[in-house]
């Protein structure tokens, strides 16, 4: 399966992207010369790993007959100094509302299927970074 997506310069140091018909703008801070107009593309590579992961649990939770009401994930990433500048280890933290009872056993599980079988962006990402995850209830 191919993905192809097109970027096109927007002006100044802002892109805009069209992923499969949907619009996402990319820009530099006004300390980076740009008008911050946008999100800056390295943060959206956490945001990506964070969606891919999110989807895989809900679904997984939702065929384990998990009721969600509220659940988020957190991704914190270490950016190296110098340039080029790069993540060189992520931790991901999967939050869940202490109120909804969840089963813990299964919670982990579908954390770990997203892991260790679903998540594409998270298998790419462990490729070169370690990647650690932990689950806590709010």
């Amino acid at each position: 399966m191919k993905h192809e997506i097109t970027t096109a310069w927007a002006g100044g140091m802002a892109f805009e992207s069209d992923i499969f018909g949907h619009k996402l703008r990319m820009d530099s801070s006004k300390e980076g010369g740009g008008e911050d107009s946008g999100c800056r593309p390295k943060p959206l590579l956490l945001a990506s790993v964070a969606g891919c992961s999110g989807m895989d649990v809900v679904s997984i939770l939702n065929k384990m007959r998990q009721a969600l009401s509220w659940f988020d994930i957190k991704v914190e990433a270490e950016a190296t100094e110098g340039q080029p500048s790069y993540y060189s280890s992520m931790e991901m933290v999967y939050r869940f509302k202490e109120s909804d009872k969840l089963d813990e056993d299964k919670v982990k599980r579908a954390v770990e299927l997203s892991h260790e079988k679903y998540c594409g962006v998270s298998a790419l990402f462990k490729m070169a970074i370690p990647v650690t995850w932990r689950i806590e209830y709010c």
